[in-house]
C-alpha cells in the first residue's frame, strides 16, 4: 500500500439498508473531494479482508448481522464532517497544502486553541455514539498526529511518518491497533515464546514478511488498517519482534477471529427498543493473526531496533494523545450515563429521594473530575519538538488512574439505586402490542408522576443495556484496562513523577517541614513552643 492517496470511488456499491428518508448520508452519492463521506467509507471496507466469527468467514463486513451497524456507526461520523450545522467545529483545513480539510484531531497542534479545538471534536464525534464506542477512527489520529511534528523519532523510517502524516489527514484511513501479546507463558521471557508475538520472518525488496498475532484488535473488522506495536511491559530485545508498522486489514495473509457479536445476539433476540446500544455500537474485538504477510517497506516505523521500541510510549507523543481522546470521550460518556441515571430516577420516582440523589451527585462529580482533566490536558499543554505541543501529561496520567476506578463506581451506584428496576422488564417490545400483557404492563409496570408504561419500559431497558447486559460489562472491562493493568498505569505515574523532577520536588515540600522542628522542639524563631518554662531548653552549641 503506498502513501499516496488513493482514488476515491465515484460509483462504488451502496447499503440498499440505509434509511435515506431520514437524511442520513451513508448512501448519498460519494462526495468530489476532501473527506470522505459514509459511503465513501463503507466502500472501503468492501475488500477481501478476513474475517472469521461464529464458524464463518464474513465477505462483507457492512452487511453482515455481526457488524452492519457498528460500520454504519463509523460511517455516520464521517457523514458528520460534511454536515453544515457540524462541519466548522469538527474539521479544519489540512496542512499538507492539498487544500482540503481534515478532522482537527489529525493535524498537529501547534498551540492550546488547536487543543482545545481537538478536544470539541472529539467530543463531538463522541456524541454521536453517545461514548459508547472508543476505538473511532480519531483514537488513532492521536498517533498519526504526532507524525507531523515528530517523524525524527522514526530514524531511517521518518519519511514513512511523514507520508502517513499527510495521508491520515487528506483521506481520513480508520486505523485501528493491536499492541498486546497474546498471554501465552507469560511466565517465560518473550524470546523464549517467539512463535507467539509478531516478528519478522524475513525481509524482501518490496518490504518486510511478519507473522505471529496480537491482541486485542478491537473494531480492526470494520477499520481499514492496523497499526502494530509492542507494550511496555511486552518489549524483547529481540531484534526480530522490535517492528512497529501499518497494514491494511485485507492484506494477504491477514485474519481476524472475532469475540461474540453482541449486534447479531441483539437483532436475534429483540428489536432496538430492546437493545439500543448493543445493536449499533459494538466495537467488537478481536484476535490479529499475522501469517507471512508482506508489509511494504513504505508503511514499515520502526524495524529491527529493540532500543526505539522501549522509547516509543515514552518519547513518541501517543501516550498524551490517546489518553486526550480516550479522556475526552469518556466525558461525553459520563454526561449520557448521569443523564440516563437522573431520568430513570425520574421515571421510578427516586429522584425526590435525598439518598439516592446524593448518589446521583457522585456520578455527576465523577463526571465533572473526568471533564475537568480533558480540559487542563489541552488549556495547559506540554511544550514539545517542532513547536507543537502535546496535551498535558499530568492531567493524562490522572485520568488513566482515575478512570478504572470511575466507572466501576458509576456501574455500581446505578445497580445500587435502582436495582431491581432494572430487571422487572417485558422480555422484548412484542409484549406491549400483546393484547393480554400489554394493558398489564400499563398497569404494573407504568412510571412515577405521569411517566407512562412504555417511556418507563424503554428508558430502563436503554440502562440495562448499558450496564447490566453482557455489552455493557464489556464497556466495564474496557474502561478498567483502557490505559493498560493497574499495576502498569501507575507503575507509569510514579516513573513519569521520578523522571521528571517531580517527586523529588514533593520530598522536598516534606523535607522542609521536617526542618521545622528536631526532637528539641522548633528549629526557627517563627513558631512557639508553649510556656517558656516548659520549653527544653537548647544548648548555645
Amino acid at each position: 500500500m503506498s502513501g499516496t492517496a488513493t482514488t476515491r470511488p465515484t460509483d462504488g456499491p451502496t447499503d440498499a439498508a440505509a434509511p435515506a428518508d431520514r437524511g442520513d448520508r451513508t448512501d448519498a452519492a460519494p462526495a468530489a473531494a476532501g473527506p470522505p463521506t459514509g459511503a465513501e467509507h463503507l466502500a472501503r471496507l468492501r475488500d477481501e479482508r478476513c474475517v472469521h466469527i461464529d464458524g464463518e468467514r464474513v465477505t462483507d463486513v457492512t452487511t453482515h448481522p455481526s457488524m452492519r451497524n457498528a460500520a454504519r456507526s463509523i460511517a455516520r461520523l464521517y457523514d458528520a464532517l460534511h454536515e453544515p450545522g457540524r462541519a466548522e467545529l469538527l474539521t479544519c483545513p489540512t496542512d499538507t497544502g492539498s487544500g482540503t480539510r481534515t478532522h482537527r484531531f489529525f493535524r498537529v497542534a501547534r498551540d492550546r486553541g488547536d487543543l482545545m479545538a481537538s478536544r470539541d471534536a472529539i467530543a463531538e464525534w463522541a456524541r454521536l455514539t453517545y461514548g459508547w464506542m472508543g476505538r473511532t477512527p480519531d483514537y488513532k489520529a492521536s498517533l498519526t498526529a504526532t507524525f507531523g511534528a515528530n517523524a525524527g523519532f522514526y530514524g531511517p523510517f521518518a519519511d514513512n511518518a511523514r507520508r502517513w502524516y499527510r495521508r491520515a489527514q487528506e483521506e481520513l484511513p480508520f486505523l485501528g491497533h493491536a499492541i498486546a501479546n497474546p498471554p501465552v507463558d507469560r511466565h517465560l521471557p518473550v524470546e523464549e515464546i517467539a512463535d507467539v508475538p509478531v516478528r519478522v520472518v524475513r525481509e524482501t525488496d518490496a518490504g518486510i514478511v511478519v507473522s505471529g498475532a496480537k491482541v486485542v484488535a478491537t473494531s480492526a473488522a470494520i477499520a481499514t488498517h492496523c497499526f502494530v506495536g509492542q507494550t511496555p511491559n511486552t518489549v524483547s530485545d529481540d531484534p526480530a519482534q522490535a517492528v512497529a508498522f501499518v497494514v491494511p486489514i485485507a492484506a494477504p495473509g491477514l485474519r481476524l477471529i472475532c469475540r461474540p457479536s453482541y449486534e447479531r445476539a441483539a437483532s436475534r433476540h429483540g428489536t432496538p427498543f430492546d437493545h439500543p446500544l448493543s445493536a449499533r455500537f459494538d466495537e467488537n474485538d478481536a484476535i490479529l493473526v499475522l501469517d507471512e504477510v508482506l508489509v511494504p517497506w513504505e508503511d514499515v516505523l520502526i524495524h529491527r531496533d529493540p532500543e526505539r521500541v522501549k522509547a516509543f510510549f515514552p518519547r513518541s507523543g501517543f501516550v498524551n494523545g490517546f489518553l486526550f481522546h480516550g479522556c475526552t470521550r469518556l466525558a461525553v460518556k459520563l454526561d449520557f450515563l448521569a443523564g440516563l441515571l437522573a431520568r430513570t430516577l425520574r421515571c421510578t420516582g427516586g429522584l425526590g429521594l435525598r439518598g439516592k440523589r446524593a448518589m446521583l451527585g457522585e456520578v455527576v462529580a465523577l463526571r465533572h473530575a473526568v471533564w475537568s482533566l480533558a480540559s487542563a490536558m489541552a488549556a495547559d499543554p506540554d511544550p514539545w519538538t517542532d513547536g507543537a505541543v502535546l496535551p498535558q501529561k499530568q492531567a493524562a496520567l490522572a485520568y488513566c488512574v482515575l478512570a478504572p476506578d470511575a466507572y466501576p463506581r458509576v456501574r455500581d451506584i446505578v445497580q445500587r439505586i435502582v436495582a431491581s428496576g432494572l430487571i422487572y422488564l417485558p422480555s422484548s417490545a412484542a409484549e406491549l402490542e400483546d393484547p393480554d400483557v400489554g394493558p398489564l404492563l400499563a398497569r404494573y409496570v407504568r412510571g412515577s408522576d405521569g411517566v407512562g408504561h412504555r417511556e418507563r419500559i424503554k428508558t430502563l431497558k436503554l440502562l440495562w443495556d448499558a450496564v447490566g447486559s453482557e455489552f455493557g460489562a464489556r464497556h466495564e472491562l474496557y474502561e478498567r484496562n483502557y490505559a493498560g493493568g493497574w499495576e502498569d498505569i501507575r507503575l507509569m505515574v510514579a516513573g513519569e513523577a521520578q523522571a521528571t523532577g517531580r517527586l523529588e520536588a514533593m520530598e522536598a515540600l516534606v523535607e522542609r517541614c521536617l526542618e521545622d522542628y528536631d526532637e528539641r522542639g522548633w528549629t526557627g524563631g517563627t513558631w512557639l513552643a508553649g510556656e517558656e518554662a516548659d520549653a527544653p531548653k537548647r544548648s548555645a552549641a
